[in-house]
């Protein structure tokens, strides 16, 4: 229809109905949303695949015998008290907490010390910091393999270097004595690097406000350590400890290149029993049951860490308000 006031015009077009902000909005979330699953997912699948799915299967497989070879049989909670009854199994988890009471303490020792020292202006700190975590990048395969050469009782360099001084030869890691202290130092020597680090950028974090007040009113080193520094990296030493913690109670492969659990057992931890009933002997339900016994304590360890973690930070927020 022609305007009545311009007979020659064009009729008008017809009015386009204008898009509500909301809807256009929602469109263009859920395309953001598609975007972004369709980056996620590869990795989502990987995650499902290699790691949620292993676990239901193997907490599954502890509950069965299983030889990975021919049907397995439901035997319910058989596994978990057989576990309870094996010697061997009480061998393991005895040398498995040996050996993390003595490196976790030492290795965050040594590595608070060595970064208190390093923390200071002194020439080639440089130098020192990197000669201190290079042993850390290197694989435990490596660690094994040099040490055990290294280490050998009739042709290794230190049985060389303790005769020239005078000493009998050592036994080292063919002596059950030794062996398992001789593993706590090899894991020391590539073990403290980390802590080293990790406390140096916690040391620089330190509010050099607080450490100048405390000098000014006449705190000596000791003193400004106990009282200053060290409550402001607690946060960094609880993180130290779980880590490492954690890190102990899994070792494996330098265990399996250096020993194998022997001698006499006097090497074997939990991981390495789990890996030989499975793949040794041909129990992987067994060793399925043993890996979530293992799994279980690592829970009851980050739990308790955290549990003092939330007690440290209340004290602090009480003492600040």
């Amino acid at each position: 229809m022609r305007s009545p006031t311009c007979p020659v015009c064009p009729p008008p077009s017809p009015a386009r109905r204008p898009r509500t902000p909301a809807g256009s909005a929602r469109r263009r979330g859920r395309r953001e949303a598609a975007t972004a699953w369709a980056f996620v997912l590869p990795s989502v699948l990987v995650i499902l695949g290699l790691s949620v799915v292993p676990v239901l299967w193997s907490l599954l497989l502890s509950f069965q015998y299983s030889d990975l070879l021919t049907p397995s049989v439901w035997v319910g909670w058989d596994n978990y008290r057989q576990l309870a009854d094996d010697p061997q199994f009480a061998q393991a988890v005895r040398n498995t907490l040996v050996y993390t009471a003595l490196y976790v303490p030492l290795s965050i020792g040594l590595g608070l010390a060595l970064a208190l020292v390093l923390n200071r202006r002194i020439r080639f700190s440089g130098l020192y910091r990197t000669l201190l975590f290079v042993p850390f990048v290197v694989s435990a395969a490596a660690q094994g393999v040099l040490f055990s050469f290294i280490l050998d009782p009739e042709f290794g360099a230190a049985n060389a270097l303790l005769h020239r001084l005078g000493i009998s030869p050592q036994g080292f890691l063919s002596d059950p004595a030794q062996a398992l202290l001789v593993l706590v130092a090899i894991s020391l020597w590539s073990g403290t690097g980390f802590c080293v680090v990790i406390y140096l950028a916690a040391l620089q974090d330190v509010p050099r406000e607080l450490i100048e007040a405390a000098t000014l009113d006449g705190a000596e080193r000791r003193h400004v350590l106990r009282h200053v520094t060290l409550p402001t990296i607690a946060p960094v030493s609880v993180f130290l400890l779980l880590w490492q913690t954690i890190s102990a109670l899994q070792v494996f492969d330098l265990v399996y290149v250096t020993t194998k659990g022997g001698p006499l057992g006097s090497t074997t931890v939990i991981v390495y029993f789990v890996w030989e009933q499975a793949f040794r002997n041909f129990t992987a339900g067994y060793g399925a049951a043993a890996a979530y016994v293992l799994g279980v304590a690592l829970l009851v360890v980050a739990a308790g860490l955290r549990l003092v973690r939330r007690r440290d930070d209340r004290r602090i927020e009480g003492a600040t308000s």
